[in-house]
């Protein structure tokens, strides 16, 4: 693909929606100027016409306005005839949407009795076999004829039910005829949907929806960005489901599929959004509404120019800022964590407990994790032991000046240039706003590191124009985001400042994060590194890519995520892959290190990357034997007892 002409968002310093075109879903209408619409998906078997109906209604009980079934093969895709007469009956009419992957025939039916019809263009007219293939032109153009032929009668049906469609384009399932030409990129995901895309175009068929689903938040993100900027070129503009998918379960799936989401929202891209976690469907549903919560806010800021912000950063590639190196920030150190306990009454060595540092008494020494915080702001507070060597401590000018000048570890934290320029000789953290009026000077004092702090719901673009100012200034010291949210609602708090810190490491600003909120230090801790880990900026702890379950599904996702992560938590770094069923099992996961993947009722599949290692395991066997497969490739270490 050729590098687009448009840019990928209206506006990248004003928070400003991308104008879709309105595609009618049933009764339901997205895109345009309506609200972001939340969706889900089921994870009964779409043969259990009770058990999906009931589910269905909890999940629109709970807020979902489009529910989601998978369709696997012909006699699930005519059963959705009797879920969709059962809920009518009941009198819940909310669109139902058909999940196709591999059998365009169960499309065709499906499109019978659903309003809205999912198909993944990786595998609707392809099987995937991970083979590289050389094509010529006319062999690839012999290659998108057929699937023109295969494609085009479902497009036809559609329009001429008024039923609508979603190309889903997802990264771990790219056909071998576009890894082939444009490797497993967002080039090629927004190509595959393309093909699909144009064909609808031909025969005047536009009730679309477009998405490109990753698990790598920086893919995902990378391949929204150029969707739309491609189809800005191509005055096209389809509305955009959002999603990351595999995020996971608990906290770290919140956490991966706001900074994904948040970011795109955050940019104005999205029209329905669906939260992929390992749990029930109908709990995915109050995350999201939590999530576009924060976009109907208007406390933000209309009055930046967008003079040069295009040059700044590339938005389909991550490169992170290049600043020059002071203490443990900026240069080639990973970004750094901050923990703050400026309002606790008095400072013990229990409260570093909380942001990963833990002392043993019979000891006498300090044990350091791999989450633990590595800067600590204390205020006017005084601490009277010793304490790792590993962490900084900060504190207001003038509690530093009276107590610790001089004394290694400790620095000074100042909202004031004429302090600076008194002690050009230590480390300085420098607090400041987005629209700093002597912001220039600072490229005068290559001993300060920047906290760039605001309380506005559109931080990220008032971030992005405080770096274009420092690129402006040539001002290169290192910053760290400070980021706060008023809420008493932990969840919102995590998914809020996952949202704005993630956007802004994404496109590759800042060098350390310091979240501020009135809750435990644990939680601001582990948010912290939890955002870290999803934008792929710090990596502190076992990955794992685990699908949200649907009908598909083999075995309990849930129950097993949770043995697996029971076992090979404390293997940082390791990406490990849980997948409910062979079409979310190898490309799915793709980067994983090793894959856990349902081929039948009670067989597993084991993957070493995206090849299989160990066929039909016995599922009571099939942890202990994982465990024995990343012994054998040499990435297992023994887990430490504190």
């Amino acid at each position: 693909m050729k590098k687009p002409v448009s840019d990928y968002c209206i506006d990248r310093l004003n928070r400003k929606r991308f104008p879709t075109r309105e595609v009618k879903i049933g009764e339901l209408i997205l895109g345009g100027e309506q609200a972001v619409r939340i969706q889900s998906m089921t994870t009964t078997d779409t043969m259990d016409t009770t058990g999906s109906v009931e589910q269905s209604i909890r999940m629109i009980e709970a807020g979902c306005e489009l529910v989601r079934l998978t369709a696997p093969s012909k006699k699930e895709a005519e059963n959705l005839s009797e879920i969709k007469k059962e809920l009518v009956s009941r009198g819940f009419n909310t669109p139902l949407v058909a999940d196709i992957h591999f059998t365009p025939n169960a499309a065709e039916i499906a499109a019978k009795h659903v309003e809205k019809v999912r198909i993944n263009p990786g595998n609707f007219a392809d099987k995937k076999k991970f083979e590289e293939i050389e094509y010529t032109n006319e062999s690839y153009s012999e290659e998108l004829n057929r699937i023109e032929e295969r494609f085009t009668p479902l497009v036809l049906q559609c329009k001429e039910n008024k039923v609508a469609m979603r190309i889903g384009t997802n990264h771990g399932s790219l056909s071998d005829r576009i890894l082939s030409r444009y490797g497993d990129t967002p080039e090629g995901m927004v190509e595959s949907a393309m093909e699909f895309l144009r064909i609808c175009v031909k025969h005047n068929y536009h009730d679309i929806v477009l998405s490109m689903k990753a698990s790598n938040t920086l893919v995902m993100v990378q391949a929204y960005r150029l969707l739309v900027a491609t189809m800005r070129d191509n005055d096209m503009n389809y509305p955009i489901h959002l999603g990351v998918t595999e995020a996971g379960d608990g906290e770290d799936g919140r956490i991966k599929s706001a900074v994904g989401i948040g970011t795109l929202l955050e940019d104005g891209i999205g029209d329905t959004i669906r939260v992929s976690l390992t749990e029930e469907p109908e709990f995915e549903v109050p995350v999201a509404q939590k999530l576009i919560k924060k976009f109907e806010s208007k406390n933000y800021i209309e009055t930046l120019k967008n003079e040069g912000i295009i040059e700044l950063y590339n938005p389909y590639e991550h490169v992170r800022r290049e600043t020059f190196h002071l203490d443990k920030i900026g240069g080639k150190e990973v970004p750094v964590v901050f923990a703050d306990l400026s309002e606790v009454t008095e400072i013990k060595p229990s409260h570093f407990f909380g942001f990963g540092y833990n002392y043993s008494v019979p000891l006498d020494k300090w044990n350091i994790g791999d989450q633990s915080a590595d800067y600590v702001f204390i205020g006017n507070q005084t601490i009277d032991f010793e304490l790792p060597g590993t962490i900084g401590i900060i504190a207001n000018y003038e509690n530093w000046s009276k107590n610790y000048s001089g004394r290694n570890g400790f620095f000074p934290i100042t909202d004031d240039l004429s302090v600076v320029e008194k002690h050009t000789d230590t480390v300085v953290f420098f607090e400041t706003n987005p629209h700093h009026e002597d912001l220039q000077k600072l490229a005068n004092y290559p001993n300060v590191v920047i906290v760039l702090s605001g309380d506005v719901v559109n931080l990220t673009q008032e971030y992005r124009y405080f770096f274009l100012n420092l690129a402006k200034y040539n001002i290169n010291n290192p910053v760290i985001l400070s980021c706060s949210v008023h809420t008493e609602d932990a969840e919102i708090f995590q998914l809020w400042t996952s949202s704005e810190t993630g956007s802004l490491l994404i496109d590759g600003f800042g060098d350390g994060v310091w979240l501020k909120g009135h809750y435990a230090t644990q939680l601001i801790n582990s948010t912290s590194f939890g955002i870290l880990q999803a934008t792929r900026s710090r990596i502190s702890k076992t990955e794992y890519i685990s699908c949200p379950s649907c009908g598909r599904t083999l075995f309990d996702l849930q129950e097993t995520t949770a043995k697996i992560r029971k076992r090979t938590s404390h293997l940082k770094g390791i990406k490990i892959g849980i997948m409910g069923c062979i079409v979310n099992g190898p490309g799915e996961m793709a980067d994983a290190d090793y894959g856990y993947v349902g081929t039948g009722p009670g067989k597993i599949h084991l993957y070493k990357e995206k090849t299989v290692v160990r066929k039909n395991v016995p599922e009571h066997d099939a942890v202990d034997a994982l465990i024995a497969l990343i012994k054998e490739n040499g990435d297992w270490t023994e887990p430490k007892n504190d």
